[in-house]
């Protein structure tokens, strides 16, 4: 299965989940200091907001899968049909270790494909990494034009 994924960059973290909250009818599976996420069942998608964007709104869509084989066939699927691809692999980003790539649709939208691997106690697990990560690209620029040392947000 997967389940569908947003990232939206908000100014008020806490009056964000108080509203998400009662959106969901659900309180957030994860919060930090400047992120929060829900796992939710109905409809299938992790929604996840944090206030390390430059500014408010979408930062980016995707997919998360529950098994690597499904990630796999993701991968395959965007390098079959010549889609600009960043293949991350295995990282750490977003409290989370994962093994991922992207692609960007072609309003400059980035696509996150994952698959989830364990919950890490910090925001990002590595000494050399920018104080934000994961996102390739600011909208309307491709993934193959930037560098994960440029990325400016997270998952």
């Amino acid at each position: 299965m997967k389940r569908f994924h947003v990232h939206l960059h908000v100014d008020d973290l806490g009056k964000s989940i108080a509203f998400y909250s009662k959106l969901f009818a659900a309180e957030p599976a994860r919060v930090a200091s400047d992120y929060a996420k829900w796992m939710l069942d109905d409809p299938a998608v992790n929604f996840a907001i944090s206030t390390r964007g430059a500014q408010p709104g979408i930062d980016h869509l995707g997919f998360q899968t529950d098994d690597p084989a499904e990630l796999a066939g993701m991968k395959a699927r965007a390098e079959a049909a010549d889609m600009a691809l960043l293949d991350e692999g295995t990282t750490t980003c977003c409290y989370a270790r994962s093994e991922k790539h992207w692609v960007t649709d072609p309003q400059g939208i980035a696509w996150e494909h994952f698959h989830t691997l364990g919950d890490i106690p910090v925001f990002r697990q590595a000494d050399d990494a920018p104080e934000s990560c994961c996102t390739p690209a600011p909208a309307g620029k491709p993934v193959a034009a930037t560098a994960k040392a440029s990325a400016r947000s997270c998952c």
